[in-house]
């Protein structure tokens, strides 16, 4: 498929490509949909093993961005940005990140860049040196870290699964399996171990693991076994996306899925109905993952404190409403996009509105 074909299959607005011959940075910004507002998204650094992968990396994540914000009830569109680096692991540097600022700026403001994987506080400073349009920064920037409300926002989601599988809303005695203890992952185990559960965690990075199980008492998975097969309560991703396919749905022995990774089905056209065949529930990870995006932006639009706080422990009822109209549809993923869809129509027929006024 084309690049401008994948624009139109995923309904995108504006991608654009950009390389600085100063520091080599190559970068793509997708901007997906502004109907609802201009648009929050975070900075991916990684080394794809090729352009098509990063291209397909940030249409996927964007087309997300936009579902996570409408759904969320926020005044903002979705976009993400990509930077290709050429080797794993390559530290950040300032003169990258200000790169990255100037391409940032280049939107005037339609694109608003934040936090990802491999991205953290001191990038986002950095970047904002050459635009304001960056959040997540603690000293030129602002909003910080956006993990430990994200890790919160799946939390409130978990207990609407809880209570969609007939449960009762308690973590005591439940068995929760983490893929990838890092920035969330690591903060939704310490939530869910001082609410009494039992987490089981797995990571590539052994230092995470060896934090995890030494700070919270989290169970190291012997790497003899695969935590996709693991008989637990809640499977929650944590890592990144694309971990559930058919090959792993079909073995997985979880009662649902609930974590905090973007685009966690590899298709969800075809996953998310295996999912509900299998009887596994499955918690959209756009409606899961939102509390970083509500914090983000809600700094961004001038909520206050506890409006922000409000909203992410709206997560919770936002999930139920989901599971509910999911359970008559093919899967619980086309419930939550429906939703998403619907407020987006909904913004767009007011834009219409005041346009002929």
């Amino acid at each position: 498929m084309s690049l401008f074909d994948q624009i139109a299959h995923y309904g995108h607005e504006r991608v654009c490509f950009h390389h600085d011959p100063e520091t080599g940075l190559r970068a793509i910004v997708a901007i997906h949909n502004t109907v609802l507002g201009n648009a929050l998204g975070g900075t991916r650094r990684w080394h794809y093993t090729s352009e098509d992968e990063a291209i397909f990396d940030v249409l996927r994540l964007s087309e997300g961005m936009t579902y996570k914000a409408a759904a969320s009830d926020l005044p903002m569109g979705g976009a993400k940005s990509v930077i290709m680096l050429p080797k794993d692991g390559q530290a950040g540097t300032e003169a990258e990140a200000r790169a990255m600022g100037r391409f940032v700026d280049t939107f005037g403001g339609t694109y608003i860049a934040a936090e990802d994987v491999g991205v953290n506080t001191q990038f986002c400073d950095w970047m904002a040196k050459e635009t304001k349009y960056v959040m997540g920064g603690v000293s030129i920037s602002r909003g910080g870290d956006p993990s430990p409300y994200t890790s919160q926002g799946c939390f409130n989601a978990m207990k609407a699964v809880l209570a969609h599988l007939g449960r009762t809303v308690s973590f005591s005695g439940l068995t929760v399996a983490i893929q990838g203890l890092g920035a969330t992952g690591f903060k939704l185990a310490k939530i869910l171990r001082d609410q009494g559960a039992t987490v089981i965690g797995t990571d590539v990075n052994d230092a995470a693991v060896k934090r995890a199980v030494d700070e919270l008492g989290v169970k190291a998975l012997d790497r003899d076994h695969d935590l996709f097969r693991l008989d637990c309560d809640i499977l929650a991703p944590c890592a990144l996306g694309g971990v559930l396919g058919a090959d792993v749905i079909n073995h997985l022995r979880c009662k649902a899925v609930c974590g905090t990774s973007n685009n966690v089905l590899g298709d969800p056209e075809t996953d998310g109905p295996l999912l509900k065949k299998r009887g596994i529930l499955y918690a959209p990870d756009f409606i899961a993952n939102a509390g970083g995006l509500i914090r983000l932006a809600g700094l961004y639009i001038g909520l206050a404190e506890a409006q922000i706080d409000k909203k992410i422990a709206d997560v919770e009822e936002t999930m139920a409403s989901v599971l509910r109209e999911g359970e008559s549809m093919a899967s619980m993923h086309e419930a939550a996009v429906a939703l998403a869809k619907r407020k987006i129509e909904a913004g767009r027929a007011k834009n219409r509105s005041m346009a002929r006024t």
